[in-house]
């Protein structure tokens, strides 16, 4: 996990001519009616059965075998399956070659994602009062000239989004100086392009908390306009006191390379199905570097190769299916949400539009697990909006399931952390769940669901420890089961989005 006629006109000329004709048989509605509710009947009784199947048959002591794979991937190239390595193209077959046997039409989408290298990291305070600053280059930052730059600072506005908007920076204050920023709400990219717009030369971002510099990042090459480094919060609240004085002058000396890198999404459809109607599922295949990523996310990734093979197996490989269903495997979701953003950005419109829906499954086995449902309706009032029409009708898909097993559950907010971020910017309505990442569990949920409150969801989060030892089988099989109700029910009918 991490974190926008003629055929108009022709249409008009076909209903006017025939027009006289309608005249003579009955009303379109009253014919067609009884069809529609005899179609929605079947398919509503074929996604009952089909659900109830696939959560009997898609099992987490099934699915366990294949984070057993991953971890002896990971094993045999160097602890991880990041993006890029050996371990993760490894991991890329194995998905593919048991897709591919299942009877899935299966293919692989290559893309070239960079690697940020720092070369130079420095800044200072020149005058009124010299000193070194704790400096980390953003990644991707531009190179400065070789001993870096010189410029008085010039201070954006801190409000609810510091460094956002153009209105933090005063026109023509910036011209020719180096932005102090800080760190909060909109991304790294966003404050360093806003500042570049008003004119500064260079940025300062400073951190919001603790006591360690900001690492920012601009995620492609392509971002980068002015060289940008971050630094703790008590340098840059010191640099603005100080600002507040007088003029403050600083010293930026960055230079990073950009070092580009093969990898792969894997996406398998079912053969049957209507081309317009593509249920969509999502899981990240990559880890971070530190570890196997046995929980990150081997834990989704391993849970939709379980559901797809158990949909296989029920349908005659998809063949029976009313609509189409697509799994996919992202790569890079660690870097950035590469994957994903660069598949989405590789459809058309019309194919944007023929996807009614897309789940997320990111971390599902967390070792200290809460059961967390995307709020889609946004009901908690927490961070982001409501995700896109249908978007809440799928919480309560989930939801109503998890009610009837009895498993505790809350809400957790679209925080753009992981893969469906592509799809909720271009429309799509949005779901899934999620065991939590390094967020501490609450009283409530502990008292509910069990495990240690105060304590992280997952202590092992990005870390070597998150291997097979760091799986909540309980959690594992609870989440495996959602995905197969989910799976089974919209694979056959997607009345439920429009209610």
């Amino acid at each position: 996990m991490r974190a926008p006629r003629s055929r108009t006109t022709a249409a008009l000329v076909s209903a006017a001519v025939a027009a006289p004709l309608l005249l003579a048989a009955a009303p379109a509605g009253a014919q067609d009616a009884p069809r529609a509710a005899e179609r929605h009947a079947t398919q509503s009784a074929q996604a009952k059965k089909l659900a109830k199947k696939l959560v009997k048959k898609s099992t987490g002591k099934s699915a366990y075998r294949h984070l057993e794979k991953f971890q002896e991937i990971a094993d045999a190239n160097g602890g991880n399956r990041a993006a890029g390595t050996k371990g993760h193209k490894a991991s890329t077959k194995y998905v593919y070659d048991r897709l591919k046997k299942a009877g899935y039409k299966v293919s692989y989408q290559d893309f070239t994602f960079y690697e940020s290298k720092t070369l130079r990291e420095s800044a200072a305070v020149l005058s009124p009062d010299a000193r070194k600053l704790t400096a980390l280059a953003f990644d991707f930052s531009k190179a400065t000239p070789e001993g870096g730059i010189q410029a008085p600072l010039a201070a954006a506005r801190v409000d609810d989004t510091p460094g956002c908007e153009a209105d933090d920076y005063t026109s023509d204050t910036f011209t020719g100086k180096i932005a102090l920023v800080k760190r909060g709400t909109c991304t790294f990219a966003e404050k360093e392009a806003a500042a570049a717009k008003a004119g500064a030369i260079g940025l300062v971002l400073y951190n919001h908390s603790g006591d360690q510099p900001v690492k920012g990042n601009l995620e492609v090459p392509e971002n980068a306009h002015i060289p940008a480094v971050g630094i703790t919060k008590a340098e840059g609240e010191k640099l603005a006191a100080d600002l507040a004085k007088g003029e403050v002058k600083v010293s930026v000396d960055v230079a990073t390379e950009a070092v580009p890198h093969k990898t792969r999404n894997v996406v398998a459809e079912t053969r049957g199905g209507r081309a317009d109607r593509v249920v969509g599922l999502g899981a990240h295949l990559d880890s971070v570097p530190e570890g196997p990523g046995i929980n990150d996310n081997g834990s989704g990734s391993a849970g939709l190769i379980e559901v797809a093979e158990k949909l296989a197996k029920e349908t005659k490989g998809g063949k029976k299916l009313t609509n189409k269903v697509r799994f996919a495997w992202w790569s890079a979701e660690e870097l950035g949400l590469l994957g994903s953003d660069h598949y989405v950005k590789s459809l058309s419109a019309k194919q944007k539009k023929n996807i009614k829906l897309y789940l997320n499954f990111d971390m599902i086995a967390s070792p200290n697990a809460a059961e967390l449902v995307y709020d889609g309706d946004d009901s908690d009032k927490v961070g982001a909006g409501a995700g896109p029409a249908g978007s809440a009708q799928i919480e309560k898909l989930i939801n109503g399931f998890l009610d009837k097993k009895k498993v505790p559950h809350w809400g957790t907010d679209f925080d753009g952390r992981s893969d469906y971020g592509a799809f909720i910017a271009n429309g799509i309505p949005a779901g899934g769940t999620f065991t939590g990442a390094e967020g501490l569990k609450t009283e409530e949920q502990a008292a509910k669901a069990g495990g240690k409150a105060g304590q992280p969801y997952d202590p092992n989060y990005h870390a070597a420890g998150d291997d097979l030892k760091n799986i909540n089988r309980k959690a594992f099989a609870t989440n495996i089961d959602v995905i197969a109700h989910a799976v089974g029910t919209y694979a056959h009918d997607l009345s439920s989005l429009k209610r």
